[in-house]
């Protein structure tokens, strides 16, 4: 995880040119399909609270590579303010959680396509999101996409400012 925001921000333009390129989209959807798969199969229960996009009440972090954030800026048309993403800061949440609800649900990261707070997912999720940075890692390698694993907001931060 780079530890200058300016390091990211440098790479944003690669990483939407990626996310642009169909092979790439075709290969981080079969990733997505592969996660609906599993977590199907599992059936975990989701209350649609919006508790896990409430990172500091979840006591997690959301972590995405830069392709992943690329592909969600792309699919949405804009990057998140820099007004918008340090609000999400401040109440320690996502910027896209509206009204207890994802706003990007079709779009989301890897992360949280895996993650439920449902207890009895607790014993697969952290298997199968190694799984899933493993794929994601070798995604990146096999089209020369450079590799950076950030927190969300940070990484999203990298567009605002690109």
């Amino acid at each position: 995880m780079p530890s200058d925001p300016g390091d990211i921000s440098a790479l944003a333009s690669s990483w939407l040119a990626a996310a642009a390129d169909p092979a790439v989209v075709a290969e981080l959807l079969a990733i997505h399909a592969m996660i609906r798969d599993q977590v199907e199969a599992r059936g975990p229960a989701c209350w649609a609270s919006g508790r896990c996009c409430r990172f500091g009440t979840a006591g997690h972090r959301l972590y995405v590579t830069g392709l992943e954030a690329a592909h969600l800026v792309l699919h949405l048309g804009r990057s998140p303010t820099l007004a918008e993403i340090e609000a999400a800061r401040r109440r320690d949440d996502c910027p896209f959680l509206i009204a207890n609800a994802c706003s990007v649900h079709a779009f989301k990261p890897t992360g949280c396509r895996i993650y439920f707070c449902d207890a009895s997912a607790q014993d697969w999720q952290q298997d199968l999101s190694e799984r899933v940075i493993a794929m994601l890692r070798a995604l990146h390698e096999r089209r020369g996409i450079e590799y950076r694993y950030g927190e969300w907001r940070a990484m999203l931060e990298a567009f605002a400012t690109a």
